[in-house]
C-alpha cells in the first residue's frame, strides 16, 4: 500500500522552516529598533540626571559652596567646560560660595572594590591640602558590609578634614594621625579601596592643579527662566484706544 499524506479537514498545514525563520528575524529587528527608539529617547533624560545627582554631589563635598564650574584639563591647564561639551579630557569640578569664592575641588575617580568598580567623588582643598569631603557616586558592595562605605556615617566622617601627606593610609586601631581613616569592621577591602582611589586621584591631579589662590573663577550666574512679560499700564496693547 503506498504512503499517503494524511491531513484533517479544515486545519491549516504547518508552516515552513523557511517562514517562520523569517517571522522571528522580523520580530528581532522590530524589538531591536523600539528598544533603540527607547535608549535614543532616555539617554539625554539619563544624562541630565546624572548631571544633577553629580552637581549635589559636588556641592556636599565641597562645604559650603552653592555653585558649581565643571572643567576640563587641557594643554596643561584647567579651564571652564559646559554641562553640555563632551570630553575626553580629564575633567574635575570647581566648587564656589554665593560671593563667588572658590571653596574646594571635586574629584571623581573610580577603581576596583571588593565585588565590583567603585565610583567615588570627594572635595579637595589645595590651600590646607585637605580632603575635606566624600561621597560614593557608585557601589555595588556587599550589603550589609561594604554599602557601610556610604551608609556608615562614622566611616565617611573620616573624610571631613583628612590630611593626604604624605598619603592617606588606613587603620585598625583608631585614628591618631590627621592622615588615618578608620577602617570598617568585616569590609576592610571595601574601605581600604575608597582609600586607594581617592590616593590615586590626587596622584594625577596634584601635579595639574593651579598654585592656591589661582583657581578658574566663578561660573556666571544662571540666567532665571523666562517668563511671558504681563502688560504694563492701564491699557494693555490691542485693548480699546482710539478707533
Amino acid at each position: 500500500m503506498n504512503e499517503v499524506e494524511l491531513t484533517i479537514e479544515g486545519q491549516a498545514p504547518e508552516p515552513s522552516s523557511l517562514r517562520l525563520v523569517a517571522t522571528l528575524a522580523l520580530a528581532g529587528m522590530l524589538s531591536g529598533l523600539l528598544l533603540a527608539g527607547a535608549f535614543q529617547i532616555t539617554k539625554p533624560i539619563i544624562e541630565a540626571n546624572k548631571i544633577r545627582e553629580l552637581r549635589k554631589g559636588v556641592i556636599k563635598v565641597v562645604p559650603g559652596s552653592t555653585a558649581v564650574s565643571r572643567m576640563a584639563l587641557r594643554e596643561g591647564k584647567i579651564m571652564p567646560i559646559t554641562d553640555e561639551e563632551k570630553t575626553d579630557d580629564p575633567v574635575i569640578y570647581g566648587g564656589y560660595d554665593e560671593t563667588g569664592a572658590f571653596r574646594g575641588y571635586a574629584i571623581a575617580n573610580e577603581g576596583a572594590g571588593f565585588q565590583d568598580v567603585i565610583q567615588v567623588l570627594y572635595g579637595f582643598d589645595p590651600a590646607r591640602q585637605r580632603v575635606i569631603g566624600m561621597h560614593i557616586l557608585s557601589s555595588r558592595e556587599t550589603p550589609g558590609l561594604g554599602d557601610k562605605i556610604f551608609k556608615d556615617m562614622a566611616f565617611v566622617s573620616n573624610f571631613d578634614d583628612l590630611s593626604i601627606d604624605p598619603t592617606i593610609v588606613v587603620v585598625k586601631d583608631g585614628r591618631d594621625q590627621p592622615n588615618e581613616v578608620d577602617s570598617i569592621t568585616g569590609a576592610t577591602i571595601s574601605a581600604k579601596a575608597v582609600v586607594k582611589i581617592i590616593n590615586q586621584g590626587n596622584e594625577f591631579w596634584l601635579e595639574h592643579l593651579p598654585e592656591p589662590g589661582n583657581e578658574p573663577p566663578a561660573p556666571p550666574p544662571e540666567a532665571p527662566p523666562e517668563t511671558t512679560a504681563e502688560p504694563q499700564g492701564e491699557q494693555a496693547a490691542g485693548e480699546g484706544g482710539d478707533s
